[in-house]
């Protein structure tokens, strides 16, 4: 495990600023339904944590609907180009801590709201990831995930986790609808609410922003190209490489 965590942290600790300027995270439906979930069901007040806040959009735009948000990432990086961020907009009470899912460094109950937006696809135990994220949501609170939605289709899902894994070492697994409601219920949080979203992956920038090396790229065209029909349809494979799939929110809550 701490092999994998050193991996990741050394895949996104220069891309910091890279992902602070991605429009893919700088944006998109889900902030907004996220900020409308915050509004509607947790109080002003409250502390929230944001676990493997990247280059911190998730923190940035609940900050202003809270008393307090603490954006936690293994990235020293990430963590420095948050705090600046963060400064320069005004939001001064957001707090950086590092630390990773399965070992948040916080006591049970310590949040009204614990959250995660495209971080938990590279957590090598995601069920362990997701208890500890109960654990320190306190009763009656919320616990709020957004990732990349996996297909239920089997042989689309194979070619998707494949190619994910050879733009990005650090990638564990997307999950489905399906999974995410089995680890919801298995962890204990009740699954109020989901979403989901088109998500178009634009090639040349999606593998730039990983610093993909050339022939991880040339392999994973060539597995593109070679893909069969009913996965070009369900990922809508374009000439260039780009593709969709989809982003998914899944609003829960911790029984009071």
């Amino acid at each position: 495990m701490q092999a994998h965590q050193q991996a990741t942290t050394q895949q996104f600790d220069p891309q910091a600023q890279a992902y602070l300027t991605s429009a893919v995270h700088a944006a998109g439906p889900d902030l907004a339904q996220a900020c409308q979930l915050l509004a509607a069901n947790v109080a002003g007040h409250a502390r929230a944590l944001d676990v493997g806040c990247g280059a911190g959009h998730l923190a940035f735009q609940l900050a202003p609907l809270l008393g307090h948000i603490t954006a936690l990432d293994p990235a020293p990086a990430m963590l420095d180009t948050v705090a600046a961020s963060a400064a320069s907009r005004g939001l001064n009470n957001l707090a950086t801590q590092s630390g990773h899912a399965g070992a948040l460094p916080f006591a049970d109950a310590s949040f009204a709201l614990v959250a995660s937006r495209y971080s938990a696809h590279h957590w090598l135990d995601l069920a362990a990831g997701l208890a500890d994220m109960r654990r320190v949501t306190a009763p009656g609170g919320y616990v709020l995930l957004i990732d990349v939605q996996a297909p239920e289709d089997a042989l689309a899902d194979t070619h998707l986790q494949c190619w994910e894994l050879l733009r990005d070492r650090s990638h564990v697994r997307n999950r489905s609808d399906r999974e995410w409601r089995e680890l919801f219920a298995a962890s204990g949080i009740e699954l109020i609410a989901h979403h989901s979203w088109p998500l178009r992956l634009e090639f040349a920038s999606w593998v730039a922003r990983m610093r993909t090396p050339p022939e991880k790229v040339a392999l994973l065209r060539q597995l593109q190209q070679e893909a069969p029909q009913e996965v070009a349809s369900a990922l809508q494979l374009e000439a260039d490489g780009s593709f969709s799939t989809a982003t998914g929110l899944w609003w829960g809550r911790v029984p009071a």
